[in-house]
C-alpha cells in the first residue's frame, strides 16, 4: 500500500478559520486510522523485511517536500526531520540527541541507516523554490553538503553503517536528484525503464553497502512512476504561499499537504527565529488576500513512545512549545496575535493518534 497525498478541497482556503482547523484535525484522525489499519501495518512489515535499511530524510518545512508520496513508499518507513529551509546543525544539542538516538535504535537492531539530506527548487520559476534560503538554490545545496560533512564527523566516513546522501527535490515534478560520491548527479526525471539502476548506483555510490544500494532502488523506481503520473495529470503548480497554520514540534508526518502549514522542528537553540519568519509569511498571506484574515492556527505537537513518564514529558514539552511560540508572535506581531487560534497536542508514535490537550 503506497503512501498517497491527500487532495485539498479547492475552496478550503476561503473557509472560516474554525472550519479549516476542524478539517485539519479530521485529516489527522483519518491519517491515524489508515496508518494503524491492518493492510498498512502488513505493508510496512513486508517492506521492511524486503528492504531493511532505515531511511531518514532531513528536509524543509515546505509541505511540497513529501518524500514518501514522491517515492510511493508505505506509511511509516521514512523518518522525517523537518525545519525551516531544511536548515540544520548537528551541533544543536536537541537535534544531535534526537538524531543519535534514532540512529542507535536502528543500529541495535542490526540495520544500517541512509540519511537523505535534501534541498529543493523549481525548474520553472526560482520563486517557487525555497523561501528559507531566499530562493538561492546554490546556497541551499551548499548547506546540504555541509550537513553531510557533519554527519560523517559524528557517524564516521567509512559509510558502512550510516550513509549521508545529498538529494535535490525538484518541486514542479517531484523529481529526486541524487548527488553521487564523486560529484555526479542522477536526475530521476531523466531515467527510463531501460536504465539499469543497480549499475548506476554502484557507479555513483561506490562506497555504499550493497544492501543499501538494493534498498535505494525501490525509492528511485517509485519516484519514476510518480514523476510520470505528475506529467500525465499536468497538475497546477502552487506558485503562491497560502499557508494558514504554524506547527511547532515533531510528529507532523500526517501533515504533508501543499501550502497549508509551516512546520518548525524544535531543533535550533534560536527557536524564535523560524517562528518569526513563519509568522511573517502568515501575515503576508493575509495582507495579500491569499488567505482569509479571520485567523490562523498555531499548533504545537510532541510525540511519545510509551505511556507514563514519556507521555507526561511530551505533554509538558508540547505546552512549553505552544506558550513559547505564542509569546514570540505576541511580542513581534501583536496585531497578528489577536487572530491566533492556539492548539496543543501530543502524538502516540506507535499508531500516530493525535490527542488534543485541554487549554
Amino acid at each position: 500500500m503506497k503512501h498517497v497525498a491527500t487532495p485539498i478541497q479547492p475552496d478550503m482556503y476561503s473557509q472560516p478559520i474554525e472550519t479549516r482547523i476542524r478539517w485539519l484535525f479530521d485529516h489527522a484522525k483519518r491519517h491515524a486510522e489508515i496508518f494503524a489499519s491492518t493492510g498498512t501495518w502488513l505493508a510496512r512489515k513486508r517492506y521492511l523485511a524486503q528492504h531493511p535499511t532505515a531511511i531518514a530524510v532531513m528536509k524543509c518545512m515546505d509541505g511540497r517536500i513529501n518524500i514518501p508520496v514522491a517515492t510511493e513508499t508505505p506509511m511509516g518507513i521514512i523518518q522525517p526531520f523537518r525545519n525551516l529551509g531544511g536548515q540544520f546543525d548537528l551541533g544543536w544539542p536537541h537535534l544531535g540527541e534526537v538524531l543519535s538516538d534514532y540512529v542507535m535504535s536502528v543500529v541495535r537492531d542490526g540495520r544500517r541507516v541512509l540519511i537523505i539530506v535534501t534541498y529543493h527548487f523549481s525548474k520553472g520559476d526560482p520563486h517557487r523554490g525555497c523561501a528559507g534560503f531566499q530562493y538561492d538554490t546554490s546556497a541551499a545545496r551548499k548547506h546540504t553538503f555541509d550537513i553531510r560533512v557533519q554527519i560523517e564527523k559524528v557517524f564516521g566516513v567509512d559509510h558502512q553503517t550510516v550513509y549521508p546522501m545529498v538529494c535535490g527535490f525538484e518541486t514542479d515534478e517531484d523529481a529526486l536528484i541524487l548527488h553521487g560520491q564523486n560529484g555526479e548527479t542522477l536526475d530521476v526525471s531523466t531515467l527510463t525503464e531501460t536504465d539499469i539502476l543497480p549499475e548506476r548506483l554502484r557507479t555513483y555510490f561506490p562506497d555504499m553497502p550493497e544492501q543499501m544500494q538494493a534498498d535505494l532502488v525501490p525509492l528511485i523506481q517509485g519516484n519514476m512512476r510518480h514523476v510520470a503520473e505528475v506529467r500525465r495529470n499536468a497538475r497546477e503548480l502552487n506558485i503562491e504561499h497560502r499557508e494558514w497554520a504554524i506547527c511547532v514540534g515533531r510528529g507532523f508526518d500526517w501533515l504533508h499537504m501543499h501550502n497549508q502549514a509551516l512546520i518548525i522542528g524544535p531543533y535550533s537553540p534560536d527557536l524564535a527565529d523560524p517562528i518569526r519568519k513563519a509568522a511573517a509569511i502568515i501575515q503576508s498571506n493575509m495582507s495579500e488576500g491569499r488567505i482569509p484574515d479571520d485567523g490562523f492556527l498555531l499548533l504545537a505537537s510532541v510525540p511519545y513512545a510509551e505511556i507514563g513518564v514519556d507521555c507526561a514529558r511530551a505533554e509538558l514539552k508540547a505546552r512549553f512549545l505552544s506558550a513559547f511560540a505564542a509569546n514570540v508572535i505576541r511580542a513581534e506581531f501583536p496585531k497578528l496575535a489577536q487572530k491566533m487560534r492556539q492548539h496543543t497536542a501530543i502524538l502516540q508514535w506507535s499508531n500516530r493518534h493525535l490527542e488534543e490537550l485541554a487549554p
